[in-house]
């Protein structure tokens, strides 16, 4: 017997996709730099609060589908699109999992948004090293140097991310899991 995804839930994945989606591509400042062009956004604040709100599997498509259709509507990124589906998949679902266990609920929140931004940063960091040094063959110091700029707007978006996130989540879960209780998720 097949399992059917209450009508609710789907239209929370979908807004929360939506939200991921608009804090990615009109919530951002462009910072130019000598090496590229690095972003900070918002975006990020949603897929960690897409793990808190929805769970870690539900949060997680929110998250990747947001993030990958802002991939896909920019020419700069359509490469990265599978990667960004991913990588803020992951973000979320693991955000979601250690949101969901744990002793008090503001430590969750907290461990959760953290863990999620650092695999993020880490998981991003990792594919720029990896393209920039095997795919293009640049040298291993104009990688480096990528990577160092590429690390401090990451881990100011991910700062920035965790300190939005866990209150926005410590505040409007309850409200969400009155939403689920209703639609017959247990």
């Amino acid at each position: 017997m097949k399992k059917k995804i209450p009508l609710s839930q789907i239209a929370l994945i979908s807004v929360m996709s939506a939200a991921v989606y608009v804090t990615s591509a009109f919530l951002q400042i462009s910072i130019p730099t000598p090496i590229t062009a690095t972003r900070l956004h918002m975006g990020n604040v949603m897929c960690l609060l897409s793990g808190m709100l929805l769970g870690s599997w539900q949060g997680g498509l929110a998250a990747g589908i947001g993030s990958a259709f802002f991939d896909l509507t920019n020419p700069a990124y359509i490469s990265s699109a599978p990667f960004t589906f991913l990588f803020k998949f992951l973000m979320a679902w693991l955000c979601g999992k250690v949101t969901a266990k744990g002793s008090t609920k503001q430590k969750r929140f907290l461990l959760g948004a953290v863990s999620g931004s650092a695999l993020y940063v880490i998981l991003y960091l990792s594919k720029t090293f990896i393209t920039h040094r095997f795919i293009l063959h640049l040298p291993l110091a104009a990688v480096w140097m990528t990577i160092s700029q590429k690390a401090i707007v990451s881990g100011m978006n991910a700062v920035i991310a965790v300190c939005v996130a866990v209150p926005l989540g410590f505040t409007l879960q309850p409200i969400v899991r009155k939403l689920y209780l209703n639609s017959g998720k247990q």
